[in-house]
């Protein structure tokens, strides 16, 4: 009961920290992402561009701190989604590492930038078009395309295992179905993923991760539920 409580406590807080940690590291990429004259930009602020890469890490290294902490958790009711769930988080972090890598050679075009006095504006401009291009692509399908996926896993099996309120998985298979459907509407271009409606969207999966990692700090899992999981094993 007492490892099951210390998982609890763990996955809520590393919900909160994953989600923390990547509004930050998005903010500190502002001077690099947004405005015409990212490539100086990027350069002058480049403690901060760095400092936003560090957040992205921790998200990263929260995300998967999630999926290996709630596998043995969620295996007792569906192994074979459990591990899907584990594949689709690892993978959502990966995607989100190679943007991390993409920021941070974004910045070091701009010191090259900087460095060669602004020469051969053109091709600098055709590199950090694609290196941005590559971190927006990232931005999509990580935290929206892969997180609808593995987040409509977890909830799944939460409500049909009743190992927290059934509200709280409904919300989250509301949201991640929403997140989804975003990332495919940002894809074919129906809309901007940074946008009133992109924010819309995205709302319920994060009201979900902070409603479910409150609750699993606070009171954890069901322990009448996990009982009968383990019974049926």
């Amino acid at each position: 009961m007492n490892s099951n409580k210390k998982s609890a406590k763990l996955v809520g807080v590393l919900f909160i920290l994953a989600a923390v940690t990547a509004i930050i590291g998005r903010l500190l990429y502002d001077p690099i992402l947004n405005g015409p004259d990212y490539l100086m930009r990027g350069s002058e602020h480049a403690n901060q561009v760095i400092l936003g890469a560090l957040m992205e890490l921790i998200l990263v290294v929260s995300a998967v701190g999630t999926a290996t902490t709630m596998f043995p958790i969620l295996r007792k009711y569906n192994e074979t989604i459990a591990l899907w769930h584990a594949c689709f988080r690892f993978l959502e972090a990966i995607v989100i590492t190679v943007g991390v890598i993409s920021v941070l050679s974004l910045l070091t075009l701009s010191r090259e930038f900087v460095a060669a006095g602004a020469l051969d504006t053109a091709s600098f401009q055709a590199s950090g078009t694609l290196l941005k291009a590559v971190y927006d692509w990232t931005f999509l399908l990580g935290p929206n395309f892969l997180l609808g996926i593995n987040t409509i896993m977890y909830s799944y099996i939460f409500y049909k295992s009743k190992l927290v309120p059934r509200f709280i998985p409904i919300l989250g298979m509301t949201g991640a179905t929403l997140v989804f459907i975003c990332a495919l509407l940002v894809m074919f271009g129906v809309i901007q993923q940074v946008s009133v409606w992109g924010a819309i969207l995205a709302l319920p999966v994060f009201a979900n991760e902070m409603i479910l990692a409150v609750w699993l700090i606070v009171k954890g899992f069901n322990e009448s539920a996990l009982a009968s999981m383990s019974a049926k094993k």
